[in-house]
């Protein structure tokens, strides 16, 4: 964990530059110490159809949802909300200047009894680490 669940609306998508947003996820998420690399997932999902605020067509908006195990402490997510929202409002903020934009960001637990996982990505990134 985590997943790291990048929305943006179409009408921007040549704007915001989305394998570096990815890219400074990713590292952001790295470097909190909180997730393990062989556990991150990060993945942007175009959104076609939305309506934003008025239904101006230049408004857009990018939403990224984390997902991460159960049980970290309150204190220990929030840090970690607040370096990911930075990652991300620092990539978007030419953006944000220019034109009508709503950037978000939201962590969310998965319930410890009922996620499940088969993963070898671990060993595999402990290996080519060596």
């Amino acid at each position: 964990m985590p997943h790291l669940i990048v929305e943006y609306s179409a009408n921007i998508e040549d704007k915001i530059a989305l394998d570096g947003l990815l890219d400074k996820l990713h590292a952001s998420a790295v470097s909190s110490g909180m997730f393990p690399v062989g556990g991150i997932r990060i993945r942007a999902m175009r959104m076609d159809h939305y309506r934003i605020a008025d239904c101006n067509p230049d408004n857009g908006y990018v939403h990224v949802t984390a997902l991460v195990g159960h049980g970290r402490p309150l204190d220990f997510r929030q840090r970690v909300c607040e370096q990911i929202f930075e990652a991300l409002t620092t990539h978007l903020a030419s953006l944000f200047e220019a034109a009508p934009l709503a950037i978000s960001f939201n962590m969310q637990e998965f319930h410890p009894q009922l996620s499940f996982k088969k993963n070898n990505l671990h060993e595999y990134v402990r290996r080519r680490s060596v």
